[in-house]
């Protein structure tokens, strides 16, 4: 198997992970709701926190440059499209 088989069957390892992780999250969550005894992690936050709170989205946010970077590095390696690499560019530049 090849470095790109090995880095797709990490993918998809990686993103069944995920997916399995994400489910039982969100399976235990409603178990708590019914229950009347959800965290405070998991509850929506109030006006004032989510104001004084920054939004993830900006925070994960990351360098542009350097996203672009790595989006060429994959279409390099022949990991991306040039219809993927154009497609990703055009979300990074948000045009």
């Amino acid at each position: 198997m090849g470095l790109i088989g090995g880095m797709a069957r990490t993918a998809v390892v990686a993103g069944t992970a995920t997916a399995v992780s994400n489910r039982v999250a969100l399976r235990q969550q409603e178990r708590w709701a019914e229950q009347g005894r959800l965290p405070a992690a998991y509850q929506a936050p109030s006006d004032s926190q989510a104001q004084a709170e920054p939004a993830p989205a900006a925070a994960a946010q990351a360098d542009p440059i350097e996203r672009l970077k790595e989006l060429g590095a994959l279409r390099d390696q022949g990991i991306l499209t040039e219809e993927e690499f154009a497609t990703e560019k055009a979300k990074v530049l948000g045009s």
